[in-house]
């Protein structure tokens, strides 16, 4: 294992500086040639975090071509916001009315002045295009929503008149006598085999069966589709939850890589999508200690699927600054602090590199220097500051986990919307 003193050398040699979104340029370059490029975060609530990302995917949009973006968000009411960027919602007026539509916690999430920032521009830039097949996309690949998504399926199979409405609703009736609360649904699952999972599969072949019937509105039939495995695999999701944390993971992992995948066909061959997850998501779960505990991820999964060379995983990272968390699930959010990142951990030893923000380029040249396994911060939607040297640090092969990393030194809270 290199000395620490030898890693910030390593880093001072390979990092380089960066005060504007221009200064990323050779990064973007580098990532454009890939099928897919991942942006993580280090928090759900970072403003650098949201900006930076947004910056990067308007250039892979405007100067290279990029098809769409994913977001580890709900499908329905991202799909609200697909809608809306495309010019298919008259009912918002504005950017900040269609991203009320995240109205489940945390909804800080997404429904933020950041995010906002970007919808506006994707709306603008899907107007000045000349065609219908040039029109940028906007989609969420998360399993929560699951009672959205079956009340979505089931008004479009209402409005338009479809035989298939009242096996919808048949499965809906499976569902409402747990009041929309996930955890009494799974221990109801796992523990007394009262499950709906016959109805559910039963609804995802239907509509596989019928999906070319599905048409009349914008992408009514991925709409569906997506809907449809939305609702099969957060039924499994939820089973899984109350006994088995690591295989909840992979369940919700695996759903989104294969909601990313209906999307790519969606699009055709040639596109190419841009998606924002935690790390924890788009980095290599392989060069993490998730592969001691069996947990997959999508950073792993689509390294697998589209080949590592059509994958590029971008990581992010902070020193310190404040954050938008909860104390508890289910809690207001509130600005807190993050303190100074845990000594001889990645971003220590960043830092110590120069107290500037910077991004690492990991090429074959440099690979091996950055192979060591050190902590790497990780904050979720539920954070304590006090404690964070206990449970916030995952042990992480920088190099392997991404294809790049970019260290923003000190950052600030996410701006949400209030509801």
């Amino acid at each position: 294992m290199i000395k620490m003193d030898q890693y910030v050398e390593h880093i001072q040699k390979h990092a380089v500086r960066f005060i504007n979104a221009a200064d990323l340029e050779p990064l973007i370059k580098d990532a454009s040639h890939a099928q897919y490029v991942l942006l993580g975060e280090a928090s759900h609530g970072t403003s650098e975090f949201y900006t930076t990302r947004a910056e990067i995917t308007k250039k892979l949009i405007e100067e290279h071509g990029f098809s769409f973006v994913a977001v580890e968000g709900d499908w329905p009411a991202c799909f609200e916001v697909n809608r809306y960027i495309k010019g298919h919602t008259p009912e918002y007026t504005n950017a900040e009315a269609v991203l009320h539509s995240f109205n489940r916690w945390p909804a800080w999430m997404w429904a933020n002045e950041e995010v906002a920032h970007l919808v506006d521009w994707l709306r603008a830039f899907n107007e000045n295009q000349k065609t219908a097949d040039k029109l940028v996309g906007f989609y969420g690949l998360d399993v929560y929503s699951l009672w959205e998504s079956m009340e979505a399926i089931i008004h479009y199979l209402e409005k338009t008149k479809s035989p298939d409405v009242e096996k919808a609703k048949q499965v809906f009736e499976c569902f409402e006598p747990f009041h929309r609360q996930a955890e009494q649904y799974g221990i109801s699952a796992a523990f007394y085999g009262e499950s709906c999972i016959q109805e559910i599969m039963g609804l995802l072949q239907t509509i596989h069966q019928n999906k070319h019937s599905y048409g009349g509105d914008l992408e009514s039939a991925l709409n569906m589709q997506v809907n449809a495995l939305v609702a099969s695999n957060a039924e499994a999701y939820y089973h899984a939850m109350v006994t088995n944390g690591n295989e909840s993971w992979n369940i919700r992992d695996r759903h989104m890589v294969e909601a990313l995948d209906y999307i790519g066909h969606y699009y055709g061959k040639e596109a190419k999508g841009i998606i924002w997850e935690h790390n924890t998501h788009i980095g290599d779960a392989r060069a993490t200690d998730m592969a001691n505990d069996g947990t997959v991820n999508v950073g792993q999964l689509t390294r697998e699927k589209y080949g590592q060379e059509n994958v590029y995983a971008i990581g992010f990272g902070t020193h310190h600054g404040n954050v938008i968390a909860a104390q508890k699930w289910g809690d207001a959010a509130e600005v807190m602090t993050v303190p100074k990142a845990e000594k001889e951990s990645w971003e220590d030893l960043v830092h110590q590199a120069g107290p500037y923000n910077k991004y690492i380029l990991f090429t074959e040249e440099n690979q091996h220097v950055f192979r060591d396994t050190l902590g790497h911060r990780a904050i979720g939607v539920v954070y304590h500051p006090e404690r964070e040297q206990l449970g916030n640090y995952v042990p992480s092969r920088l190099s392997e986990r991404y294809n790049a990393f970019i260290h923003i030194e000190k950052t600030k809270a996410l701006s949400p919307f209030t509801f």
